[in-house]
């Protein structure tokens, strides 16, 4: 929260509204492996697309941008992807990671298919 103080008067600001998890189905194979899933979000929404491989992230970008909408990474294990405003279709992209789990280690590509309702 914050509080605007101007010469004569205050006004309070709310918090910005952070994008929450995208409703997902995502199938992670071990590290090495590459994995699918399928997300969904609203048009011109966006939500936070977490790397939830179990184990260590070493690196992490970008293999395929999506064409409807915009993938932004914000840390190595979490991108936040925006579909387009007005458009209803689907999407794709894709997530290189690499990193080292209990049972295995190597670079994952993630691919998935976003349906923009």
């Amino acid at each position: 929260m914050a509080l605007l103080v101007g010469a004569s008067s205050s006004i309070f600001a709310p918090p910005a509204t952070a994008a929450s998890d995208c409703s997902k189905l995502l199938e992670l194979a071990d590290w090495g492996e590459n994995s699918t899933g399928d997300i969904s979000v609203a048009s011109g929404g966006s939500c936070l697309f977490p790397i939830t491989m179990r184990g260590t992230v070493s690196s992490s970008d970008i293999l395929q941008k999506p064409l409807h909408g915009k993938l932004k990474k914000l840390n190595m294990t979490t991108y936040e992807y925006r579909a387009k405003a007005k458009y209803k279709g689907s999407d794709t992209f894709a997530i290189k990671a690499t990193g080292q789990g209990p049972t295995g280690s190597g670079t994952t590509v993630i691919t998935v298919q976003a349906t923009i309702k």
